[in-house]
Formats: structure tokens, C-alpha cells, sequence
């Protein structure tokens, strides 16, 4: 039996509510199907301890709910499409607060868009937005330009560059003439390789397999660990955004801990912010969040929305 949209605890516009439907995503993407079987329920689903089920399921979904062939880098990070539409959705209901309450076409950057490109590919599929994508990794950059490619269409939409310096998350990837609506990050979540290989421990416990099975996720160093983790990188962002303050309306990046909130509003609060946001998202058992924050008043960003 499908959830209503109701009781879903997705975003309303986000397009995977309810159970999958398997034999829709099997006919998008044959591959998954060999995936496919009776859970202990006698219900149709994957093994989601099997990383190829998991990785296919996501292909499906992104083909099914977008028409994007999403083939991914050996290595990469395979992130859950549903869980990923959401932030795009609660971006689109913050932009529409300065907008009359419309949605608008916006330019948007997104930092760290690895070998994925999940955000950009998303957000142009369901709202038409632009998008530029930064990297530190060039191979990523690489692996994601052959997505873009790959589907036809996506290159008016979505542009990425490297960033060069490992060091910055802004600074040196927006030129002076460049304006955005938005700025989007997922950031590292993790302080150190040991406190990734730690958290994959736990998770490969909770899925109750053997210490030497591998992941249902990807994920190379960058996208999953920095020093200080996600509040040092948050922290950066903050104060990197103070110098294109007049050159990007939101600027928003995921927290996933929610105890690193109150560090990070502090270090906003002794800026000249405009407003500060907390816009939070519910994903079945997971409770996700994303902070924001403007230099410009209200009515100035209203008129920034309309260029």
C-alpha cells in the first residue's frame, strides 16, 4: 500500500512518495530487476546492504522521476536521490518567500557537487534552474562532465569548475561580475578518516553484517571527512561569504548535527547578516536541516530575484 502524500515525511513536491514501484523502476532501467525480490514480508524490494541494489535503485529513480541517465564513477559516492530532492524543494519554498510566493528560475552554486552532480541534476530536471558546480578533485569534476554530457540538453544548464585551492570553499570560484541566487553545500560530514571509517563501522553494525562486507555508499575523502568536520567547514563557508555578501542572495549548506547549529549562528550573529534561517527537513527517522543566511534585507533580495 502507497503512503499518502500526507503522511509521506518528504517534502509535498518531492516525487518519491510512498512505497517504490518496482516494476515502474525496473521498466526504466532494466538492470535493477535482476536486484529485485520478495522481502521477508513477500513484498518486492532490494537488499539495501547490497551496494550494486542500492546504486541501480538510485539510476532507476533518477531515470523514472527526471529522464537522466545517472551513470556514476567507479568509487563515487552514491547518494539517496529522494533524501537530495528534498533540499532542492525547501531551497525552492526560501527562494518564493522573497519572490510573491513564486518559485523562480535562479542561478544557483553548488559546492562540493562531486563525481555525482546529484543537486545540479535535479534541480535543473524539476525547476529549469542553472547551475555551477565546484570540486576540489579533478577527477570527480571529470566523472561528473560525463553525466552532464551524457544526457542532452544538461550542458545549457549546468556548468563546473575546479576549486584549486584545497584550503578555500568560496573564495577564488566566484569572479567579480558573477551573481547568484543561491548557494547550496552538503559538506563533509566526518573530522577525520578515522571518525569515516569509524561511522562506517556503526553502519555496517546496524545492517547486521560482517565487519568485511562492503557499504551500500561510496564516498571518497573529500566528500566524506575534512578537518574539524562539517562545523569547520560550515565555519569557512561563513566567513569566506562575507565578501560576496552582495553577489549571492542565500547562501545555504546542510548541517547534519544538529548541536553544531548553535556555534555557527553565533559566528553569523557578529556578521552584518541581513537574516538567518533554520529550515529544517524530516526524512523518515533521519532529521536533516539546512542553516541560511542573506547580507541583503528583504526587499533588496526580492529585486535581486528578479534578474
Amino acid at each position: 500500500m502507497k503512503k499518502s502524500a500526507s503522511s509521506s515525511p518528504f517534502h509535498a513536491r518531492n516525487r518519491h512518495q510512498g512505497e517504490y514501484d518496482f516494476a515502474a523502476l525496473t521498466a526504466a532501467h532494466p538492470p535493477l530487476a535482476a536486484k529485485v525480490r520478495p522481502n521477508g514480508y513477500g513484498v518486492q524490494s532490494i537488499d539495501f546492504a547490497d551496494a550494486d541494489a542500492v546504486m541501480l535503485l538510485n539510476q532507476a529513480l533518477i531515470k523514472l522521476f527526471y529522464g537522466i541517465d545517472w551513470q556514476l564513477a567507479p568509487g563515487s559516492l552514491c547518494p539517496p536521490v529522494p533524501g537530495r530532492a528534498d533540499y532542492l524543494h525547501y531551497l525552492a519554498d526560501l527562494l518564493a518567500l522573497d519572490n510573491h510566493g513564486v518559485i523562480p528560475t535562479v542561478d544557483v552554486l553548488d559546492i562540493g557537487c562531486g563525481a555525482n552532480c546529484i543537486y545540479p541534476l535535479i534541480g535543473a530536471a524539476e525547476y529549469g534552474w542553472r547551475f555551477t558546480g565546484t570540486e576540489i578533485d579533478e577527477a570527480a569534476i571529470k566523472a561528473a562532465n560525463r553525466i552532464v554530457a551524457a544526457n542532452p540538453g544538461l550542458a545549457r544548464q549546468i556548468r563546473l569548475r575546479r576549486q584549486k585551492n584545497s584550503d578555500a570553499v568560496l573564495s577564488g570560484v566566484v569572479s567579480k561580475t558573477e551573481f547568484f541566487h543561491a548557494v547550496m553545500c552538503n559538506p563533509p560530514f566526518h573530522a577525520s578518516a578515522e571518525e569515516a571509517a569509524a561511522g562506517s563501522q556503526r553502519k555496517v553494525r546496524n545492517l547486521g553484517l560482517d565487519k568485511n562486507a562492503p557499504l551500500n555508499f561510496g564516498g571518497q575523502h573529500n566528500e566524506l571527512w575534512c578537518v574539524g568536520g562539517e562545523k569547520a567547514f560550515v565555519g569557512k563557508m561563513i566567513g569566506e561569504s562575507v565578501a560576496l555578501g552582495r553577489q549571492v542572495i542565500w547562501f545555504t549548506s546542510l548541517v547534519s548535527r544538529k548541536e553544531n547549529l548553535a556555534t555557527l549562528e553565533k559566528q553569523l550573529k557578529a556578521l552584518d547578516v541581513a537574516e538567518v534561517r533554520v529550515v529544517n527537513m524530516a526524512q523518515g527517522q533521519k532529521q536533516s536541516r539546512f542553516l541560511a543566511w542573506s547580507f541583503m534585507p528583504a526587499a533588496q533580495r526580492t529585486k535581486g530575484l528578479s534578474r
